[in-house]
């Protein structure tokens, strides 16, 4: 009786009135406190140890690119040492093919290695002398060479990179083809083949896309050492950049020193 004046009233409301199924329990009842307690510390638990995984993985990704970033520069260093000496070399066969001539086999200048000895008896003896000196210019590796080499000082004459900008910023180059091995006064080649090389034009090489930014500071602030500079030197000598180095301190996944890298 009760409930049909209840939903008499609802009907004159224009309220609709869905009656449950037929055998379906209604429960009014929620979560109580201790089931609500153990989901909140299950939560907690999950998350303590979610939040170091996510740390050591981000960190683990750092290193990754600091290693990538220090051998890019490494193998950007090492290739402009390459062909700067092989711009050298083939200033020396510039400047000694109107005497002695270039050797056609190495490249370098007649003359270049060879010793002399003194001996007893006919057919033993003993004798010193220099070995051949590599030729940079035959080094598969290299494929030009450096033009101007006014940018290395009288402080840098192993040729390295004045700074990481000039790995950046590019020198000029030629190719090894375009005159490298001292055309002029080798037999191997005509006098024509030789001008038509050396007429080549110059062009601007870079090392590097752009100075890598150390994952570890945030920062392009990589620590410099020269080639006269001792391996646990603290300061930079400034002849030239031998290698690089991070500047942080922090220490590495394996416990080592990232600036020991």
């Amino acid at each position: 009786m009760i409930r049909r004046r209840g939903e008499t009233e609802k009907r004159r409301r224009g309220e609709r009135t869905i009656a449950p199924p037929p055998g379906l329990r209604v429960s009014q009842s929620g979560f109580t406190l201790i089931e609500l307690v153990i989901t909140v510390a299950v939560l907690a638990i999950l998350t303590l140890g979610v939040i170091p995984l996510v740390q050591v993985s981000a960190k683990r990704q750092k290193e990754q690119q600091l290693r990538e970033a220090l051998r890019d520069m490494r193998e950007a260093i090492d290739q402009f040492h390459r062909e700067a000496l092989a711009g050298a070399q083939y200033q020396v066969n510039q400047g000694t093919t109107g005497t002695g001539g270039v050797d056609p086999n190495s490249g370098l200048p007649s003359g270049r290695g060879g010793g002399t000895g003194t001996g007893t008896g006919t057919s033993t003896g003993t004798g010193t002398g220099t070995p051949p000196v590599a030729n940079p210019l035959a080094d598969p590796r290299v494929r030009v060479f450096i033009t101007d080499q006014t940018i290395f000082t009288a402080d840098n004459v192993d040729r390295y990179p004045p700074d990481l900008d000039t790995l950046v910023k590019g020198v000029d180059v030629l190719p090894i083809t375009a005159g490298g091995l001292g055309r002029r006064g080798n037999l191997n080649y005509t006098a024509t083949e030789a001008a038509t090389q050396d007429q080549a034009m110059p062009k601007t090489k870079v090392y590097l896309r752009a100075l890598p930014i150390d994952p570890m500071t945030g920062k392009a602030d990589w620590v410099l050492r020269s080639c006269y500079d001792s391996a646990d030197s603290t300061s930079w000598g400034g002849e030239n950049v031998f290698d690089v180095h991070s500047a942080s301190k922090g220490l590495a996944l394996n416990g080592e020193k990232y600036s020991d890298w």
